[in-house]
């Protein structure tokens, strides 16, 4: 088996179907298995999916374990020399995952490598990007400073914004939403981290391949459409609240410090947090 396909689906009935059906154009002559593993959606969503695709597998828990545990699941339940973990509101373009495995092949200790990300009206995602460090909070993708001053330096080396992303090269780390892993690098490295219930979990394995010997690379003539709209339409209090939480235990893990200076830390990342879900609440009305 060349390629085991792990989707992990939360009520993306629509998403999901689509992104199964761009699938086997991806995937191109690879031998594949395709898990999806459904964390309690209770809406029928992957159900539906798998009726739709008869060969796909489903594993549905009974309650939403999260991302990290849900993937290192779907690793545990496959076969395949690499692993393609996409987001289902994700949709490959011709070739684009045959042409990330083809990558791997060729380079032995490269363990993960990630497309080209667009949205869907074509522009970049900015899904290769520097570790993050003490600032990141303030400026990252989705953050105030960053919409505000999108040139000033520190969003630019977080999100790489320097760089055209027209050529393939090592990286720090790769967004989550669509990589292809090598199972040898993952089980001597070990699956996601399952403290990170959703979000910064594909950093740290990044950054946890690096710290092993692997490379992380981006590879520009694999296209991925990735229909996110967490920036137009309202975020779960959840999902905002788990992605600082998830902050907090990055940095805890990666650049332990004073339990004082940790504690400030953790209380601002926090206070971003409440302040993003009372804008959250505005939003609604």
């Amino acid at each position: 088996m060349d390629l085991s396909i792990v989707l992990i689906n939360y009520r993306s009935r629509d998403p999901l179907l689509a992104c199964l059906a761009a699938l086997p154009a991806g995937v191109g002559a690879l031998a594949t298995e395709t898990l999806v593993i459904d964390n309690a959606s209770g809406d029928g969503s992957a159900e539906a999916a798998v009726a739709a695709h008869p060969g796909v597998r489903l594993i549905a828990n009974r309650e939403n374990v999260g991302y990290a545990r849900a993937v290192n699941q779907g690793v545990a339940a496959t076969g395949g020399s690499f692993v393609l973990v996409m987001n289902p509101d994700c949709e490959a373009r011709p070739g684009a995952v045959e042409r990330l495995v083809e990558h791997l092949r060729a380079r032995p200790r490269t363990a993960l490598a990630g497309p080209r990300i667009l949205n869907p009206d074509g522009s970049l995602e900015y899904s290769a990007r520097g570790f993050p460090d003490a600032l990141t909070f303030l400026f990252n993708r989705y953050s105030l400073f960053s919409r505000l001053f999108p040139n000033n330096p520190y969003s630019r080396r977080y999100l790489m914004s320097d760089w055209d992303h027209a050529s393939t090269r090592g990286v720090d780390w790769l967004s989550g939403a669509c990589l292809v892993a090598r199972r040898a690098a993952i089980d001597e490295v070990g699956g996601m981290d399952e403290a990170f219930f959703m979000f910064n979990e594909d950093v740290d394995w990044c950054r946890r391949m690096h710290g092993a010997g692997w490379g992380v690379d981006y590879v520009h003539d694999a296209v991925v459409v990735h229909h996110i709209g967490a920036s137009r339409k309202r975020t779960a209090n959840r999902v905002i609240l788990e992605r600082h939480r998830g902050m907090i235990h990055y940095f805890r893990k990666h650049h332990p410090a004073n339990p004082l200076v940790e504690a400030l830390a953790a209380a601002a990342i926090m206070a971003r947090a409440w302040l993003m879900v009372a804008a959250n609440a505005f939003k609604a009305r």
